[in-house]
């Protein structure tokens, strides 16, 4: 018959192999495998490891997609790994740390034609998550001190706004890059070009991205 003391022992090393700092870390390649099939649709989960296998053994060997294109893993470390999946579109997978917990950011970039961005949050087991971990800028957050004075003007050009995203796990950092000049016409470019800002800053902070002034 066990002592309480051998009980409470048990008990403990329960505890502790339960606890969070005993999980298995989280990486970037091992998210990318563990995705779920309706966020990458034209990678199948064997197709994923084999890109992985192929990056790490660095091979240049591009995988076959449900599309019958190729896809490929153009960079990857342990918190950040980047596909580019079709010609015409990329991924890059980010681990934020948040407080003792792991959140992963997914950002998809189509060419539309000029390169154009957009961010999701999801737990670590993949549950999409809908709080206020970023707010997409607006017109006005692109305009330079300039363009707040001729803002009537720029909304008459410029109907919308194309950006790239791309996050620096080494700095925490979230940038966006104007793309208008890749869209618009060189003539109606040159009258706005001043009014825009070139690129804007965000920071991870542990529980969202604040915009860097």
């Amino acid at each position: 018959m066990k002592s309480i003391h051998q009980r409470l022992l048990a008990a403990l090393l329960l505890l502790a192999a339960c606890s969070p700092a005993m999980m298995a870390r989280l990486t970037a390649a091992g998210a990318f495998s563990d995705a779920p099939a309706s966020l990458f649709p034209l990678l199948d989960r064997n197709t994923r490891l084999d890109m992985i296998d192929y990056f790490n053994s660095g091979s240049a060997t591009a995988s076959t997609n449900a599309m019958q294109g190729k896809s490929r893993i153009t960079s990857l470390n342990p918190d950040d790994i980047r596909i580019a999946m079709t010609d015409a579109s990329s991924y890059q997978i980010s681990l934020l740390p948040s407080g003792n917990d792991t959140i992963i950011a997914v950002i998809q970039t189509v060419a539309t034609p000029a390169h154009d961005s957009h961010i999701n949050f999801y737990s670590r087991s993949w549950q999409k998550l809908n709080g206020n971990y970023f707010t997409a800028p607006v017109m006005n957050d692109w305009l330079s001190e300039s363009g707040k004075k001729n803002d009537g003007e720029v909304a008459a050009m410029v109907p919308f706004t194309l950006a790239e995203y791309v996050y620096d796990p080494a700095t925490a950092t979230l940038s966006l890059t104007n793309n208008l000049k890749e869209f618009l016409s060189p003539d109606v470019y040159s009258m706005v070009a001043d009014y825009l800002l070139p690129t804007l800053t965000y920071k991870w902070d542990g529980k969202r991205m604040n915009k860097v002034k």
